[in-house]
């Protein structure tokens, strides 16, 4: 049996975030379809990002979400899509956690 495969944003102010893009400036359009992409690319393959090693985790997300992997996601233009994995036998959920540019993204991970 195949797992069902499922994406999800990690708060709810996210999923606003990410839906308020598609009516934004064109920079903003580009960014909701790059991570709608990414959204469609991780409903077939939640590995297809790349796997960040435990101690580069930032401890907001340990704290914050419990988590127990991450995973980053690259997006045209320098951006970063960072999601984690969560799920049992039957399915499997890319929980968004943010996206950011990649100045901000060397911020939060201290690079």
């Amino acid at each position: 049996m195949e797992k069902i495969k499922l994406v999800s944003f990690a708060k709810i102010e996210l999923k606003k975030a990410f839906l308020e893009l598609k009516e934004g400036k064109f920079e903003e359009k580009n960014l909701y379809n790059f991570i709608n992409r990414a959204i469609g690319d991780l409903k077939e393959n939640p590995f297809s990002g790349v796997k960040i090693p435990k101690k580069l985790w930032p401890k907001k997300y340990i704290k914050e979400y419990k988590i127990t992997n991450l995973w980053k996601y690259n997006l045209p233009n320098a951006w970063r899509l960072v999601y984690t994995l969560i799920g049992d036998e039957v399915k499997i959920v890319s929980m968004i956690l943010e996206w950011g540019n990649h100045k901000d993204y060397e911020r939060r991970f201290s690079y």
